[in-house]
């Protein structure tokens, strides 16, 4: 199996992550290389997460959360992309193995997570992903939509060294906020109608009363732009979203 996933993570090096999250099948295989991995929570509950390897370790280490559709391969051919960048990515399961492509199906997954198991699960990975015997230490987090919600309050549960946001909801007071330990990149779109410029102004108002280091962009798009699967995906804004990302961890992780 280890071989197996070798070369096919081979035959992906590479490929633009547009590339691969724009063609099922593409996502579908660098979704087969990760390895399913199994932790005992902090609150004494089992759960999953799907874990790729980059080609030289020790590395910092990348928690992905996912969108409301849940742990799909594209969240993982995004997992599959960090570690070919050169990160320990791993991509946890916040609806306990479900997953959909129907809207309605996902607003009722969203809707059943509790927010403390929820919290109790990305604090128990992060110190999991801290301590493994790949990682440098070094910690980021990063989501989409729900996730991206999920990855500040998981930065705010346990430390990290830097928190990435896409369009997720950032509704906290400075007080909150103070328990961050790194800076946070933002990523919103002019369009969201949920995710807004006040929410995101109010956010940055708190940010800076907590003396925290914030990075905002703002993408003449809509919700979901940078999910290829979506009508309301941008292709420009994606890529400029995610060189940024890159070059936030980069700056952060090293």
């Amino acid at each position: 199996m280890a071989i197996a996933r070798r070369q096919i993570l081979f035959g992906l090096a590479g490929l633009p992550l547009a590339a691969l999250l724009a063609d099922p099948r593409l996502a579908r295989a660098a979704a087969a290389t990760l390895e399913t991995v199994t932790l005992a929570t902090g609150g004494g509950r089992t759960v999953q997460a799907a874990l790729a390897l980059p080609a030289q370790t020790p590395a910092p280490g990348v928690m992905l959360v996912h969108e409301w559709w849940g742990l799909n391969d594209q969240v993982k051919s995004v997992a599959a992309s960090l570690a070919d960048a050169g990160y320990l990515a791993l991509a946890i399961d916040l609806y306990d193995g479900r997953a959909t492509a129907e809207p309605e199906v996902a607003r009722s997954l969203t809707r059943a997570v509790e927010p403390a198991a929820a919290t109790d699960t990305v604090a128990s990975w992060l110190r999991w992903l801290r301590g493994h015997d790949k990682s440098t230490g070094k910690l980021a987090t990063i989501g989409w939509c729900f996730g991206g919600g999920w990855s500040l309050n998981a930065a705010l549960a346990e430390p990290v060294d830097a928190t990435v946001v896409y369009y997720g909801n950032v509704a906290k007071t400075a007080a909150t906020l103070a328990a961050l330990k790194g800076p946070v990149l933002g990523h919103f779109a002019t369009r969201d109608r949920w995710i807004n410029r006040d929410m995101v102004a109010g956010f940055e108002r708190e940010l800076r009363a907590a003396g925290k280091v914030y990075e905002s962009h703002w993408y003449e798009a809509d919700h979901a732009f940078a999910n290829p699967t979506q009508a309301r995906y941008d292709a420009d804004d994606a890529a400029l979203a995610w060189r940024r990302t890159l070059a936030f961890l980069a700056a952060n992780l090293s």
